[in-house]
């Protein structure tokens, strides 16, 4: 049975895309600290530039504070690798007892983070390759599809069959590791590139430079993940983060939009979570390391700060 109603914790542009699709068969209630974003949903909902060039507008709620909706028994958790702590906090005071909290998060440690806070059995984990760029306060263009693969936890069932009516293509595996490794290969391939260089997903794929620099940063974490026992989902993982790039050609990853809006990026949730498994496993990531280390410094210096 389908969830009556659903909290999306999150305001940057996944999060105002699956809540405008989502509000097609529930209702959707926006948590977040973004007042411009929240505003400008509350104001005028959200608007969507689709793949096929039409354009829809969606009316979710929108809170300020957790404390005006407690008690929610299903929430989603999209916002950025760097605020999940704040995400748990304030899933702690209005998420039910019983309640579950979904993330669909890039990076690692979102999950463990998330249990932490509300307990293993409230917390699960989730996949999806969906794209989708901020072009302004609740204004998006939806980037391209891809599958939602959730966990085994019985808790998403209700959950799985709303996604699967408002048109999400829901997958079920019992072990997420391999697809969660093989997405933060295609993150660790295409993000950083897009946020030094400035560029769509799609532009990496004009010179051999930029694709043999994302066949390799993949190539490290195919490495990586093999030493340490975790089988991806493809056997390519280096034509699979060029096959990603091209599905999503004219979209700006969520690492050039944080470049561009002088906001903190998921770089160290990415780049820097491989670098640092990579010195406990003795494995070798010299280009993720670089990767790492250049969108931070370009990250601060954006920001006014220090290297």
């Amino acid at each position: 049975m389908p969830v009556d109603e659903l909290l999306i914790v999150g305001t940057g542009a996944m999060a105002c895309f699956f809540a405008a699709r989502l509000s097609r068969v529930t209702k959707v209630t926006m948590l977040g600290s973004w007042q411009e974003g929240l505003a400008a949903i509350e104001s005028d909902g959200i608007r969507i530039a689709e793949l096929n060039g039409q354009e829809s507008q969606a009316t979710v709620s929108v809170i300020h504070d957790p404390r005006a909706q407690c008690g929610m028994r299903v929430a989603v958790v999209l916002v950025k690798s760097w605020q999940t702590d704040r995400a748990a906090d304030q899933l702690r005071t209005c998420l039910a007892e019983n309640g579950i909290a979904l993330t669909l998060q890039n990076g690692l440690g979102n999950l463990e983070i998330l249990q932490e806070a509300l307990g293993e059995h409230s917390a699960a984990l989730g996949v999806t390759t969906q794209g989708a760029t901020l072009l302004g306060p609740g204004r998006i263009r939806h980037g391209g599809e891809g599958p939602i693969v959730l966990g085994p936890h019985e808790g998403l069932d209700p959950l799985a069959d709303t996604l699967t009516q408002a048109g999400f293509d829901v997958q079920r595996q019992d072990d997420l590791n391999g697809l969660i490794w093989s997405k933060l290969a295609v993150n660790a391939a295409i993000n950083p590139l897009t946020a030094l260089l400035e560029v769509r997903n799609g532009q990496l794929l004009e010179q051999d430079a930029t694709k043999e620099l994302m066949r390799a940063a993949a190539q490290e974490v195919a490495d990586l993940a093999r030493v340490m026992g975790i089988h991806l989902a493809t056997d390519d993982v280096t034509t699979f983060a060029l096959q990603v790039a091209a599905r999503t050609s004219a979209n700006l990853s969520s690492m050039l939009q944080d470049i561009r809006r002088k906001a903190p990026t998921e770089i160290d949730a990415i780049c820097g979570a491989i670098s640092r498994l990579a010195v406990q496993h003795d494995v070798g990531v010299p280009l993720n390391w670089g990767f790492w280390k250049l969108v931070s410094a370009k990250a601060a210096m954006n920001q006014g700060g220090t290297l």
